[in-house]
């Protein structure tokens, strides 16, 4: 079971401001799927056999500090 990122877009957007859309990523950054919900998103990387983590944090998602991110 690998571990996938599920994060908010756009990156790096001011607080407060809309969301776009969830996606599902690698510690890679490739983008394995996007979803307009971050529990679709969850639910879809949990149904192809990922473990999914989502950041503690909104602006703290640097994928090599695991201290950034919890399993969901």
């Amino acid at each position: 079971m690998a571990s996938v990122f599920v994060e908010a877009r756009p990156k790096g957007r001011p607080e407060g401001t809309r969301i776009d859309d969830y996606v599902v990523e690698t510690a890679g950054d490739t983008v394995l799927g996007t979803f307009s919900t971050q529990k679709a998103a969850i639910d879809w990387a949990k149904a192809k056999g990922h473990t999914p983590h989502v950041a503690r944090v909104r602006h703290l998602n640097d994928k090599k500090r695991p201290d950034h991110w919890r399993a969901v």
